[in-house]
């Protein structure tokens, strides 16, 4: 596992998710003024402040670490807040909050021991309690976090999260004020990369007793990150600030990060081109043109764009149908014509970069398990019918959150379902926040997703269509593929663990519960007077050495 783990660093490029932010003067620098003489004046020193404008698309779902589970929050959560550990700049896992880690001889006890001048924006220190806290508050049941599965292997912490246990029989404790130990089921040599994933990070316990609410508004918000939440309008902008109460302050050289709520992607690129934000997405329509910029950066990201169908709701309880209309997509065409970014269309569920124990390419070896195929389609949606006794098909209904690009996406995938299927489907287009919660109720018949990694391993993408997942919303449960993945969590021959992982993404493309799209690879555009931000292969980015000159 860890010669697994240290070739996948070399195989991502960098990842990103993020974006950029809206202000009128930014991207720009004020010049100082200079007087006669000595004096330096005020209007010079606040020249000299360094300050990034980003956008972030939508209002984060949350900056609860438990519930912030997805891209709209992750970027600022994990420049906010910090976990035991941090991904360095080559996407491995390093001391952070913790300054030292020590793991039993049998590979299932880890003990951190936290920085003595690790502290949290309101001056408190960061204890072990606070992450005693945080954890437990991530697998309660009643928070509801999304994340919760990701603790899993942490001793008493499923039990837990399923009503079925008790918070004191989970392995986590603080042995001192700055020492927290951690006892896990089995060995898991990616239980570092794990933990760097923003849910893992603490809580202020004080804080939070204190006020349930603590991190809905920035006045009470509470963090341990190189930044700290200096205002939030809803909706609109929220704000960072260097936090000087970070221990690691010194390496820390913006000043401040302004991000905006921007949600199309042309008005993002303008405000570019204007120089109201420093970093920007490139609109499909201008991908073409970009793609030379010398300001563009085209790097990749592990996870994909796909489609998820509602398997209780009919014609989609039949597999044949399901089939069809997978088959019916033209990835290819997409990436060519509609999102023009240069992305590879999917072929299976698992993206490329991750290697094997034998060197190979996952997505290579496991092959392509799904793309366009009209003719297959045509007769699995006749032999479909006749199973379930349709003379007509029911309607179907394709339901998408608000997005240029996913409309297109979806009047796309809307067109080749007719010219292919002879189906006249149905576009749905919800807000974001209430397409979210909705799909998690299972009310769409058909609708988009995507996933990004929250750690380096196939098994993260796959395990998400388990019975009973949170982040399965498909209502899919297959026996054979449940035990499939717990046999894939405690199987120990690397060799033989990697041939389990093709098995399931194979038989995840054969169910067809998901039909995948593309594979993501970021393209952004970045002013030449930026530098050190880092995007991670795993879904977030790290402003923590940026800079702006």
């Amino acid at each position: 596992m860890k010669k697994w783990l240290s070739l996948f660093a070399l195989a991502f490029l960098a990842l990103v998710l993020s974006a950029c932010t809206a202000n009128k003067n930014a991207g720009e620098e004020k010049p100082a003024e200079t007087t006669k003489g000595e004096e330096k004046t005020e209007e010079a020193e606040v020249a000299k402040e360094k300050v990034l404008y980003l956008n972030n698309g939508n209002e984060p779902t949350s900056f609860d670490p438990s519930v912030g589970f997805d891209a709209v929050s992750w970027n600022s959560l994990n420049n906010i807040m910090e976990g035991l550990v941090r991904l360095s700049k080559e996407h491995i896992a390093e001391p952070a909050t913790a300054e030292k880690v020590d793991v039993s001889e049998d590979g299932l006890t880890y003990t951190f021991t936290i920085r003595e001048d690790a502290k949290w924006s309101n001056g408190d220190p960061v204890l072990a309690s606070d992450f005693v806290y945080g954890w437990l508050h991530m697998l309660n049941p009643e928070t509801a976090s999304p994340a919760a599965f990701l603790a899993y292997f942490i001793e008493g912490a499923e039990a837990y999260n399923n009503g079925e246990g008790t918070a004191d029989a989970v392995a986590i404790k603080a042995l001192e004020e700055k020492v927290f130990e951690v006892k896990l089921n089995t060995p898991t040599e990616a239980f570092l990369n794990i933990i760097t994933n923003p849910s893992f990070f603490p809580v202020n316990e004080k804080v939070a007793t204190e006020n349930p609410t603590w991190f809905t508004e920035a006045g009470t918000f509470v963090g341990n990150g190189p930044f700290k939440l200096a205002s939030w309008e809803h909706d609109v902008s929220f704000s960072f600030a260097k936090n000087e109460n970070y221990w690691d302050a010194g390496s820390v050289k913006l000043d401040k990060i302004e991000w905006a709520m921007v949600d199309d992607s042309n008005t993002e690129y303008q405000m570019y081109k204007t120089g109201e934000l420093d970093v920007s997405d490139v609109p499909s329509e201008l991908a073409d043109q970009l793609m030379s910029d010398p300001e563009l950066k085209n790097e990749d990201q592990a996870g994909l764009y796909f489609y998820r169908f509602n398997v209780s709701q009919e014609p989609f309880t039949n597999k044949k149908i399901r089939q069809a209309f997978g088959l019916a997509v033209n990835q290819q065409e997409i990436v060519d014509f509609v999102t023009k970014n240069g992305e590879k269309p999917a072929e299976g569920f698992v993206p490329y970069g991750f290697i094997g124990p034998d060197g190979k390419e996952f997505r290579e070896t496991a092959g392509k398990l799904t793309g366009f195929d009209a003719e297959k389609a045509k007769t699995l949606l006749a032999e479909g019918m006749a199973e379930e006794g349709y003379t007509a098909l029911p309607e179907v209904v394709l339901t998408y959150s608000t997005s240029d690009t996913h409309k297109k996406i979806a009047e796309a995938l809307q067109s080749k379902f007719k010219e292919v299927l002879g189906v006249d489907v149905k576009l749905q287009n919800v807000e974001a926040s209430v397409f979210s919660a909705e799909q998690k109720e299972f009310k769409y018949q058909l609708s988009r997703s995507s996933f990004l990694f929250d750690y380096a391993d196939p098994v993260n993408a796959l395990e998400s269509f388990i019975t009973g997942s949170s982040m399965n919303r498909t209502t899919w449960s297959n026996p054979e593929y449940d035990n499939l993945i717990e046999d894939i969590k405690n199987e120990t021959d690397e060799a033989k663990r990697w041939e389990m992982l093709i098995q399931a993404d194979a038989m995840l493309m054969e169910e067809m519960p998901v039909f995948p799209v593309h594979y993501y690879n970021q393209v952004t555009l970045e002013k030449s007077n930026v530098s050190g931000i880092v995007r991670h292969p795993v879904g977030y980015m790290d402003l923590k050495s940026a800079d702006k000159e």
